[in-house]
């Protein structure tokens, strides 16, 4: 299912994500992974489904940070999305923005923050992160996240050597990491669909100029109802020229 259409971009990104039971502890499950992909989908697209069980087996790989983000520009086809976020249109949009090709369709992969593929083509998949490892930058910034009693904190190593990439933004997901929908209408009406690794929630935690840097946040402003794990992304440009990840980490919430 594609769309050709230019989508509306958001003025702003929300900043608290809510409130949930306190978090014990939190742990990295992958210091350095080699990718980041995030997956478009939509619960009114019936070409999703594939896609949606692709990620859920990446999001087994510890090697890999694999994100859905649900979109929102297909809710008028008989079904809401319950998971949609207009964000997160806005970011597909912004991507295929910054690569030049108006190519903005579900399901659709990105992977590190550059090349966009199917979403139900693994193999594809897999080819576009060799690829983009081979990019100037990708995936070379080591990212962290800890915890002190309510407080977490974010770090980030220095840049590689030259010509690495030497600024950036640094975000927080907040991440349910499996959330069953049973669909009532539209394309998937009848199904039941397991959503993995789904974005509930974006924080900005601060800009990066190449030296080591680290930031604190509530434990409150990353957590809501559902949401069991996160993620840290370091990536050149902005929101709305998002460029390639350039570090990133998967922790669970506990």
């Amino acid at each position: 299912m594609t769309a050709m259409m230019a989508y509306s971009f958001v003025s702003r990104w929300s900043g608290a994500l809510g409130m949930c039971a306190i978090i014990a502890f939190i742990r990295p499950a992958q210091a350095d992974p080699r990718a980041v992909v995030e997956l478009f989908t939509s619960q009114g697209c019936s070409s999703c489904p594939p896609a949606d069980k692709v990620l859920g087996e990446l999001a087994n790989d510890p090697s890999v940070v694999a994100l859905s983000m649900p979109i929102d520009y297909w809710d008028y086809l008989g079904w809401k999305d319950t998971l949609a976020d207009s964000r997160f249109t806005a970011r597909q949009k912004a991507y295929s923005q910054v690569r030049g090709d108006r190519e903005v369709y579900t399901p659709q992969v990105v992977v590190n923050g550059s090349v966009h593929v199917i979403g139900s083509d693994l193999p594809g998949i897999e080819n576009a992160i060799h690829v983009t490892s081979k990019s100037d930058g990708v995936m070379s910034v080591p990212v962290s996240m800890t915890q002190a009693g309510t407080q977490i904190t974010v770090s980030v190593a220095a840049a590689a050597k030259a010509p690495a990439v030497r600024h950036g933004e640094v975000w927080i997901c907040s991440v349910a990491k499996a959330v069953p929908i049973a669909i009532g209408r539209g394309e998937n009406r009848g199904r039941q669909v397991t959503y993995h690794n789904v974005v509930r929630g974006l924080l900005k935690v601060g800009d990066w100029n190449g030296a080591p840097a680290s930031w604190t946040v509530p434990l409150e402003n990353i957590s809501r109802d559902g949401v069991d794990a996160a993620v840290v992304f370091l990536q050149d440009g902005n929101r709305d020229r998002p460029g390639v990840m350039l570090g990133a980490t998967f922790v669970q919430l506990h």
